[in-house]
């Protein structure tokens, strides 16, 4: 007999998290469509979208204009991050009283281990079920659950009944419960890799289980044999308290207008690499690569990646990086930019090794520790580099910047 307990991976999922936030506080709004985000008059993207608005084609990273065309009698609102912050803990310490190993993914989102800590109920899904009775009590707040032996199975049920979903995989079943799934359900696989996978008659789960990783290696390369494991519903990730290592620090910015001219898009790169490193100088941690997303005026999404030559925490060379990356993709489509983001991965804790040929790193860290305490003073932008302070679009203050040619819109 299978021990139902060997191990338990359960995925909790707040559902529509920020507009069941807001509703919670205004009781009026119940079984409206509500949309928080950006305001319909703005440029501004949606965050959250009630199941009302939902069901008119209104979801997450759709412009706020779209959505108000979509829905037009929805409820805008502005997001609250405070009053989120504080729902979110408390959703953590539920989940805690039930085991500690418990990893935070997102502000909604959490993984939890009971193979242990929950032996106390009759069932895996007893237990799941006390967590949402307690949820609901508690926060008044909707959660929905997914149970399996892996993270990954786990995270897939958790998202095929919502809203208010539960969906145990026994033991011994992954496999079968993730072969009629369409291949874009597994996390990893992104629009592009389905659109390969469909053009090879690849349309499931189960389909995908029963290849070799040389036939994916176009596709995937490297991870070919880590995806074929994951359709095979196996993955044995632990489940790492406080998140474990944290994967990336970031900022990104959707513009009140499109950025035309590189001169634009660079100044905005130094302001988000700048935040981004005062990130990493305030948590004492190092990054070892940057990753750029770049967002078109007709919300076509592209992004590029590097690895640093060593880890930095560093905003000048997280920014040298970011403009490189911008500019090759700049070269292959110049169009407006609507949304640009700075984000920095492969995060190590704070160690600094002294180079013998180059400029002490630690008196550049003692300068950028002195910048920031600046910003904490007197706000944002009271230290520039000197091509920031182009006046005009077409000034050229930087050896990198050259005018944008603008595809006709």
């Amino acid at each position: 007999m299978v021990d139902q307990w060997q191990r338990v991976v359960v995925h909790a999922d707040l559902d529509a998290f920020f507009a069941s936030a807001e509703i919670l506080r205004r009781p009026e709004l119940r079984g409206l469509p509500v949309i928080v985000g950006g305001q319909p008059g703005g440029r501004g993207v949606v965050a959250a979208a009630s199941y009302e608005a939902r069901a008119y084609g209104v979801h997450s990273a759709m412009s706020a204009a779209q959505a108000h065309r979509l829905c037009p009698q929805a409820i805008f609102l502005p997001g609250d991050g405070d009053y989120y912050r504080d729902l979110s803990q408390r959703f953590r310490r539920i989940l805690e009283s039930y085991s500690p190993l418990v990893e935070m993914v997102s502000i909604d989102e959490a993984y939890l281990d009971l193979s242990h800590a929950g032996r106390s109920f009759a069932s895996p899904r007893a237990a799941a079920e006390a967590i949402k009775q307690y949820v609901r009590d508690e926060l008044g707040l909707v959660v929905s659950l997914g149970v399996a032996t892996s993270r990954m199975v786990a995270k897939i049920a958790s998202d095929l009944d919502k809203p208010d979903g539960l969906r145990v995989v026994e033991a011994g079943e992954e496999a079968r419960f993730l072969a009629p799934l369409p291949v874009e359900k597994m996390p990893g696989i992104g629009p592009k890799a389905t659109v390969k996978l469909h053009q090879n008659g690849i349309v499931t789960l189960g389909a995908l289980a029963r290849l070799s990783p040389v036939l994916l290696e176009p596709i995937f390369g490297k991870r070919s044999g880590e995806v074929l494991q994951r359709a095979r519903g196996i993955d044995d990730r632990p489940v790492e308290p406080d998140g474990g290592p944290r994967r990336s620090v970031g900022h990104e910015r959707t513009f009140s207008h499109d950025l035309l001219h590189n001169v634009e898009i660079e100044r905005s790169l130094f302001q988000l690499a700048e935040q981004t490193g005062r990130d990493l100088r305030r948590r004492g941690l190092l990054a070892a690569g940057v990753a750029l997303k770049l967002r078109y005026s007709d919300f076509e999404t592209v992004g590029k990646q590097r690895r640093l030559p060593r880890p930095t925490d560093s905003h000048r060379e997280i920014v040298s990086v970011a403009i490189d990356l911008a500019h090759e993709l700049l070269a292959q489509r110049r169009a407006p930019v609507r949304l640009l983001g700075v984000r920095v991965t492969t995060l190590s804790d704070l160690a600094i090794q002294l180079p013998l040929f180059e400029v002490d790193p630690l008196r550049q860290r003692r300068l950028n520790l002195a910048l920031d305490q600046l910003v904490e003073r007197h706000g944002r932008g009271i230290v520039q580099p000197g091509w920031l302070q182009a006046r005009e679009p077409r000034e050229v203050m930087h050896p990198f910047l050259q005018p944008l040619d603008v595809e006709q819109r």
